[in-house]
């Protein structure tokens, strides 16, 4: 079977409508991509049954929880596959990492199942929304511990952070099914983080250099998938951090602290634009 897959070359038939980070974040429909302010809405813009948008918003994070478990099982899959058995040196990860992989896999499919069968009863199609590749980039690096600091703690991290705002969302909407299979898909997340966490520092136990820049990148895909400060502490940001599961799944509350202060700085960041964008439209 071939190694190293790319990205280009991911198997989707005709349903299925690709995009890349740029495209995803100026697509109206997505569940990040909100262009009105807290403001205009309340207090709050957290997702909840009484926005304006709720149900459009609610299909759009949906949608992309189901391509994204896709990707998370294809990703996992490659890494079992990718990498020889060995002491995790070079291109080589321990035995028991693979077989961790492989049961992350099995949990993906089964995600993918259950999230597939709540678009439908949310009545999302599938490629209705646009599926953003960049979880499967992030599970294409040569270094399988890049691999579980892009995917299993800032990717999964994410996913758990998503879960956590769907699972509240269900329970507010007097939706049982989407309450209890979010909370399900959260505990399988939690494991995957932790695996995550704890394979990505006994593989770096004796290279501390290795280690930093795996967390380098880490910091680098959290901040791509900062949104625009849409996901963070600020009733500003629809998706809160979920702090109690992330410390579950082996962050340090130093490690948290700094995903919100990106994100907070993500956020007035694209206030800013937007204030600047308004400015030059004579708004």
């Amino acid at each position: 079977m071939r190694q190293f897959f790319p990205v280009d070359d991911l198997a989707r038939d005709e349903r299925f409508v690709q995009t890349n980070m740029a495209k995803r974040m100026a697509d109206s429909r997505s569940a990040v991509g909100v262009k009105k302010s807290a403001k205009s809405r309340g207090a709050s813009n957290r997702l909840t049954p009484d926005r304006h948008d709720a149900s459009e918003a609610a299909r759009s994070l949906m949608h992309g929880i189901m391509v994204g478990e896709i990707q998370a099982l294809e990703g996992a899959g490659r890494t079992a596959h990718d990498f020889a058995a060995g002491d995790g040196s070079g291109d080589t990860i321990p035995f028991e990492l693979k077989l961790d992989m492989a049961r992350q896999a099995w949990d993906e499919a089964r995600h993918v199942e259950i999230s597939a069968k709540l678009s439908d009863w949310m009545g999302t199609e599938l490629g209705q929304f646009s599926e953003n590749t960049v979880l499967f980039e992030a599970a294409c690096s040569n270094d399988p511990v890049l691999r579980l600091a892009g995917v299993n703690r800032a990717l999964e991290g994410l996913a758990i952070d998503v879960f956590t705002q769907m699972k509240e969302f269900g329970q507010l909407a007097g939706d049982p099914f989407l309450e209890f299979c979010e909370d399900w898909m959260l505990a399988d997340e939690v494991t995957h983080v932790k695996m995550g966490s704890d394979w990505l520092r006994k593989v770096t136990e004796n290279d501390p250099d290795r280690r930093a820049k795996a967390l380098e990148f880490q910091q680098v895909v959290d901040k791509l998938f900062s949104f625009g400060g849409a996901r963070g502490d600020s009733d500003e940001s629809p998706i809160g951090l979920a702090r109690r599961f992330r410390e579950l799944a082996g962050f340090t509350d130093d490690e948290v602290d700094t995903i919100a202060e990106m994100d907070h700085d993500a956020l007035e960041e694209r206030k800013a634009a937007v204030r600047l964008a308004q400015e030059a439209a004579g708004v």
